[in-house]
């Protein structure tokens, strides 16, 4: 289940991250689906190393964390 959710992440990553510096590239805008995709990976990405960081500092002081 984690490795389609990964997979699945990792593609659409690529997808924008290639179409926006290709259209940076061409002086085009970016199409407002692939901005808002882009926007909403970047969240999921803060909001996960966040709660990754949490984990670990929880876990180094001692607290488990169920």
């Amino acid at each position: 289940m984690v490795g389609s959710i990964v997979f699945t992440y990792g593609l659409l990553m690529s997808f924008v991250l290639t179409g926006a510096s290709r259209n940076a590239r061409l002086r085009r805008p970016n199409p407002p689906v692939m901005q808002y995709t882009g926007y909403v990976l970047c969240g999921l990405t803060g909001a996960l190393s966040l709660m990754l960081f949490a984990a670990a500092a929880l876990d180094v002081i001692g607290t488990a964390m169920v």
